[in-house]
């Protein structure tokens, strides 16, 4: 069983990447940002305050997980319901840094993630993955771009959902974002120790994929 690590802060293109590149392995994808999602839909969904770190905590000891696969991709369920693209609505990417920043969360989601290897080998995406979820994987990755690049990319994905947004808003939500993000107390957004930190601001997503596949094919020949 084998584990590989993809880091990165918001609409840095670590989600293509990482499909792409379970795909060129055939390993299973694991977005980990989506469980944290679907844990704040969920909240949102009860109209609970996300501030109040009492109820989101009380919801997560009566819900029940469970996680399938299909084509390859790991989806969470709560309560029997898979939400799927809705957990990409701005009401939840306003919402999931305050959520995904409580201890008690991300204890059972990372408890869910290390899970995840009873499926077999896996390309896990995420914040966190390659510093706390699985630190010990020689195959981690740190995938970045620049500021204006992401913030192009994120405005894409809210126009083919047909949600209108301007890029100076988009880059804005992004700093926001990154700040939660990497001031959190718990698993801060970081650059994991051993990480290979990979620049996508301008390569096409194959040849990222490449660079990845190369530095992952000289650490099993080290090992």
């Amino acid at each position: 069983m084998t584990v590989v690590a993809v880091d990165g802060p918001s609409a840095s293109g670590k989600s293509t990447i990482s499909r792409m590149l379970a795909q060129r392995l055939g390993f299973i994808y694991v977005d980990s940002g989506a469980m944290y999602r679907t844990v704040t839909w969920k909240a949102l969904e009860e109209g609970l305050d996300v501030n109040d770190t009492a109820q989101v905590i009380a919801m997560l000891d009566r819900i029940r997980i469970h996680f399938d696969i299909c084509d390859q991709q790991v989806r969470m369920f709560i309560d029997g319901i898979f939400p799927g693209e809705t957990v990409r609505e701005p009401r939840v990417a306003e919402k999931v840094s305050i959520v995904a920043a409580i201890p008690e969360v991300r204890r059972v989601l990372v408890a869910h993630q290390r899970s995840l290897t009873q499926f077999g080998s896996l390309v896990m995406e995420g914040r966190d993955i390659g510093s706390v979820v699985f630190p010990n994987t020689p195959h981690k990755f740190y995938i970045d771009a620049n500021p204006e690049e992401r913030a192009k990319r994120r405005r894409k994905d809210f126009e083919a959902m047909q949600i209108a947004t301007s890029t100076d808003g988009v880059a804005q939500a992004l700093a926001q974002r990154d700040k939660l993000d990497s001031t959190r107390a718990t698993s801060p957004l970081q650059v994991a120790p051993g990480a290979t930190v990979v620049d996508n601001s301008i390569n096409p997503p194959e040849r990222t994929v490449e660079i990845i596949l190369e530095q992952i094919t000289r650490q099993q020949r080290a090992q």
